[in-house]
């Protein structure tokens, strides 16, 4: 099956990033399965809580994103407990949430289909 043109590379390392409007968002958000939006201002991100059945399972996605995220030079907030992993999303140099996030979104998604 061939990767969906979302998922292809991009080096986000040298792209000019920029915060989305808030309709951008929502529309992007409704793209995406199980992803809210949290906060305001500064603190806005996009989030969701990916469960599992044990903490194996947990750490081995933890590491998973841990690899996509550092690839495309991105870092969510993760917060890991037993069964679930709780990732948060946002570009703290753009104060806001830009097209990387929504991009790794759909690449944190894509590591359990």
């Amino acid at each position: 099956m061939p990767m969906p043109s979302m998922l292809k590379t991009r080096d986000w390392s040298t792209a000019t990033r920029s915060a989305l409007r808030a309709t951008e968002i929502v529309t992007r958000l409704a793209q995406l399965e199980g992803w809210t939006l949290r906060g305001d201002g500064d603190k806005v991100a996009i989030e969701k809580t990916y469960r599992f059945a044990n903490y194996f399972e947990t750490m081995a996605f933890v590491n998973a994103v841990a690899f996509v995220a550092h690839g495309q030079d991105h870092h969510p907030e993760l917060l890991v407990k037993y069964d679930h992993c709780v990732v948060a999303l946002n570009t703290h140099d753009v104060h806001g949430i830009s097209e990387t996030d929504f991009d790794c979104a759909a690449r944190f998604d894509a590591l359990l289909v």
